[in-house]
C-alpha cells in the first residue's frame, strides 16, 4: 500500500487557481473541483482521500493492461538510464523503435511500415497527410478530400478536428480546414427507419456512393472511420458494414483509413477490430491501448503499396513529430504487447464484453433508457426524456452532471454526459468488478432519473 499521504485540500486549491482541464465544464469545475487520484492496482484507482473506484473508463479508453504493472514502470526506467531520447529525423533510430515496428508488422500484416506519434490525434493527422501525399506523388494532386462520419471523433488538433463529426468539439474555435465530407453514422437506433440489418447497410451504402458521385471520385483521398465509433457514442457497426464500405472505396480508388486509436489492442474482442469485422484498411492509425497509457505513443501504419510510392522520389519525407519514435515509449510499448499477448486480454474482453452488455442490456426496462450497444469491453447506455420519440434531455437540466457526480459517490468512474454514459474498462477487469459496475449504475439511474 502506497504510504503517501495527500494533502488534497491544498492539490485542489492549486488546481482550480493554475489547472486549465480539457475536455471540461471550465464553469462548473470552478463549483465543484477535481477528484485527485493517486494509486491504482489492476481495474480500481484510489483518490486523495483513500476511497477506491472501479475505473469503468480504463483512464481514457487506454489502460487496457490495468493499473500497478510494475515492470512497464522499470522497462521505462531502464531504457532512461540507456538512452532517454533520440530522434528518427534524419535516418536515425533506436532498437527499441526498430523492433516495435517489426512487432506492429506481426499485428498488422497488411502494413508494411509503421511511423510513431505521441497520441491518435498525431496519429490520424499522419494518416490523413499520407493519403494526400501518395496521391500527390501519384500524379493526383486533387484528390484531398477526406471523407469522414457524423459521431466521428478522431482527435482535437486542427486536422484531425476538421474530420472530427462531433460539432460541440468545433464551436468557437474558428474555421475548420476545407475539404471533409461527413456520411450518417451507421446507427441503427437514430439512423435506421424500419429497415433490416441488411437493408440499413444498403442504405449506408448508397449514401457513399451518392456522395462519391457527386464530389467526384477523382477528388477524395481517403475515407477515414473508427471501427467501432467511439467518444461519439459507442456505434457498433452493423453485419456487412465494412465489406460494402471497403468495396466502394476500392472501386472508386479512394484510401481506407482504420482509426483504430481506441480499438486497437485487444477492446473488441481481437487485438485489432479490423479483424473482429473482417476487413483491412490501406493506412491504420493506432494509440492508446499500445502502452496502456504508461506513456504516451501512438503511430500509423501503411501498406507495401503506399510505401513503395511514397519512398520513390529522392525527396524528404517531410513530416514527424519531436517525439515520433521516441525510444523510452516504444520500450514500454513491447513490454505492454508482451503482457497483452501472454495474457491474451482480448479474450477477457470479449468474454466480459458479454457480461457487460447483458447487464447493462437489463437496463432498457428503465422508462428513460433509450439504447443500450456496444462491442467487446466498450458500451454505451444512451437515456432519453422520452423512448417513443427519441427525445433527449435539455441540455440546461444538466444530466450527465448528475450522471457523473452520483456515478463517482458510489465508487464508479464512467464517461457521462447529457445523453448517457459510455463504460470501457481495463481489459483485466473481473467478472465480479463487472457486476459492481453495473449495480452502481443502476443505481445511478434510477437516482438522477427516477425508478
Amino acid at each position: 500500500m502506497n504510504t503517501l499521504s495527500w494533502n488534497t485540500e491544498l492539490l485542489i486549491e492549486q488546481d482550480l487557481a493554475h489547472h486549465l482541464h480539457p475536455v471540461t465544464n471550465l464553469h462548473r469545475h470552478k463549483q465543484s473541483g477535481p477528484v485527485v487520484l493517486v494509486e491504482g492496482k489492476g481495474s480500481k484507482v484510489r483518490d486523495s482521500e483513500g476511497k477506491w473506484y472501479i475505473d469503468g473508463f480504463a483512464g481514457l479508453w487506454n489502460v487496457n493492461v490495468g493499473y500497478g504493472r510494475t515492470e512497464l514502470a522499470e522497462v521505462a526506467r531502464e531504457q532512461m538510464a540507456r538512452l532517454a531520447f533520440q530522434p528518427t529525423f534524419f535516418g536515425l533510430a533506436t532498437p527499441p523503435v526498430i523492433e516495435l515496428a517489426a512487432r506492429m508488422h506481426q499485428l498488422l500484416p497488411h502494413h508494411s511500415h509503421f511511423q510513431f506519434t505521441s497520441g491518435g490525434a498525431e496519429s490520424n493527422e499522419t494518416a490523413i497527410k499520407i493519403a494526400r501525399y501518395y496521391w500527390a506523388l501519384s500524379g493526383k494532386p486533387e484528390k484531398t478530400k477526406i471523407i469522414s462520419r457524423r459521431m466521428a471523433y478522431h482527435g482535437i488538433a486542427m486536422g484531425a478536428l476538421a474530420a472530427t463529426g462531433v460539432p460541440a468539439y468545433h464551436a468557437d474555435f474558428g474555421p475548420l480546414p476545407p475539404g471533409f465530407l461527413y456520411l450518417s453514422a451507421p446507427l441503427a437506433y437514430r439512423n435506421n427507419p424500419g429497415l433490416s440489418e441488411a437493408g440499413f447497410v444498403a442504405m449506408l451504402a448508397r449514401e457513399l456512393e451518392d456522395l462519391i458521385a457527386r464530389e467526384g471520385p477523382e477528388t477524395i483521398a481517403a475515407f477515414i472511420g473508427e471501427p467501432v465509433q467511439g467518444a461519439g457514442g459507442v456505434v457498433p457497426p452493423p453485419e456487412g458494414y465494412w465489406q460494402a464500405v471497403s468495396s466502394i472505396l476500392k472501386k472508386h480508388d479512394i484510401l481506407l483509413i482504420a482509426d483504430e486509436v481506441i480499438t486497437g489492442f485487444g477492446r473488441t474482442g481481437e487485438m485489432f477490430a479490423q479483424t473482429t469485422y473482417g476487413f483491412q484498411a490501406d493506412i491504420t492509425s493506432f494509440a492508446k491501448g499500445i502502452t496502456s497509457g504508461y506513456i504516451p505513443l501512438g503511430g500509423v501504419g501503411i501498406s507495401p503499396e503506399i510505401f513503395e510510392r511514397i519512398s520513390a522520389p529522392d525527396r524528404m519525407f517531410m513530416h514527424g513529430f519531436t517525439y515520433s519514435g521516441h525510444p523510452v515509449a516504444c520500450a514500454v510499448a513491447l513490454a505492454n504487447i508482451d503482457i497483452i499477448e501472454r495474457e491474451q486480454l482480448w479474450r477477457n474482453a470479449a468474454l466480459r464484453g458479454e457480461q457487460l452488455l447483458k447487464g447493462l442490456q437489463e437496463l432498457e426496462s428503465h422508462p428513460h433508457v433509450g439504447n443500450v450497444r456496444g462491442k467487446g469491453l466498450m458500451a454505451l447506455v444512451e437515456v432519453v426524456e422520452d423512448k417513443t420519440s427519441k427525445k433527449t434531455f435539455e441540455p440546461a437540466l444538466g444530466i450527465g452532471a448528475k450522471l457523473m457526480k452520483v456515478s463517482r459517490e458510489k465508487g464508479v468512474i464512467v464517461r457521462c454526459n447529457d445523453t448517457g454514459f459510455a463504460v470501457a474498462p481495463p481489459l483485466v477487469i473481473t467478472e465480479a468488478e463487472i457486476d459492481e459496475m453495473v449495480n452502481a449504475l443502476a443505481e445511478t439511474l434510477n437516482e438522477v432519473l427516477g425508478s
